[in-house]
């Protein structure tokens, strides 16, 4: 069996970050998150990368980012575009971002034959999620996997967060992700506004997704199918994304497809607002103290 493919979803726009986040480094060696995701994804096992990127960053990020590992693995890029759209439909007039990660995932369609994981640029996972991942997708498995955090690990002390709240049966099949927004630390547990407005208290135990997936290539025709729906219904609206929760749980919900839930105590680490970026540099610092990563990784 083939080694699976690490799929980076690097298009974001950074808006509450105020910057290109993707190649802003955490270390002195300029070293960013994206780094320590791949160098941890290698030695999981990982045997390519797939970035999705804008064209409008490809120059900049190919030189900061892609440059460092062309030649340790194979390396494709492929693009996220407002008008990368299925025949019939268009952009709206007055639309500025993409259509979400389930578009992000659906743009490497050409560039994927293997099973894959899908992870966000700018979060730092940690070694075991990549490790568990891993084993999961070369198992030979057709399930789906999705890597829980702790919310407690997973908060900013700077702002709210959305995250995938999870609830999975006996046998860690998924059974729904359900994102909350605006959820903020209290205590060791956390609050958030409900779509009514009241504030609901988290324990802060909940397992939630971060975005860091396992997917066989059979993704593909369902993201086909669910974004040309989605664009149906939502093709006029200037904000609405597809987002890849929303996606698994409609083929959970239709039994076309499992998922399984890879669980993990490492704790996140990641820059939602920009002063978020000291405690992630602290975080990576205290890792390399432990003898988890080099000083130097490349």
């Amino acid at each position: 069996m083939s080694k699976p493919t690490l799929l980076v979803l690097a298009a974001g726009m950074g808006s509450r970050y105020g910057g290109l986040k993707q190649i802003d480094p955490v270390r002195p060696g300029g070293e960013t998150i994206i780094d320590y995701s791949i160098f941890d994804a290698i030695r999981a096992g990982f045997g390519k990368v797939v970035f999705v990127i804008r064209h409008d960053i490809e120059s900049a990020f190919r030189e900061a980012i892609g440059a460092r590992f062309e030649n340790r693995l194979p390396v494709e890029y492929v693009f996220q575009e407002l008008d990368n759209l299925p025949p019939g439909f268009s952009v709206p007039p007055n639309r500025k971002k993409p259509w979400g990660t389930g578009q992000a995932i659906l743009c490497a369609a050409k560039a994927i034959s293997e099973p894959f994981a899908a992870i966000n640029a700018d979060d730092f996972y940690g070694a075991t999620s990549f490790r568990v991942l891993a084993q999961h997708l070369g198992s030979g498995s057709s399930d789906y996997a999705m890597v829980a955090f702790v919310l407690r690990n997973t908060l900013s002390e700077f702002g709210t967060v959305a995250r995938g709240v999870c609830q999975f049966a006996p046998d860690d099949s998924l059974q729904t992700v359900t994102e909350l927004t605006k959820i903020e630390k209290a205590g060791n547990g956390a609050n958030y506004i409900d779509p009514t407005g009241a504030v609901k208290h988290l324990s802060g135990d909940e397992p939630v997704s971060m975005n860091m997936w396992g997917f066989t290539p059979t993704l593909f025709a369902h993201l086909q199918q669910q974004f040309a729906a989605f664009l149906e219904r939502n093709g006029k609206d200037e904000k609405a994304e597809l987002y890849i929760p929303t996606v698994v749980n409609e083929l959970i919900r239709l039994r076309e497809e499992r998922c399984k839930v890879l669980r993990t105590t490492d704790s996140w680490l990641g820059v939602t607002y920009r002063e978020d970026r000291p405690h992630v540099i602290e975080g990576v610092r205290a890792l390399i103290a432990c003898g988890d990563y080099p000083k130097k990784l490349w």
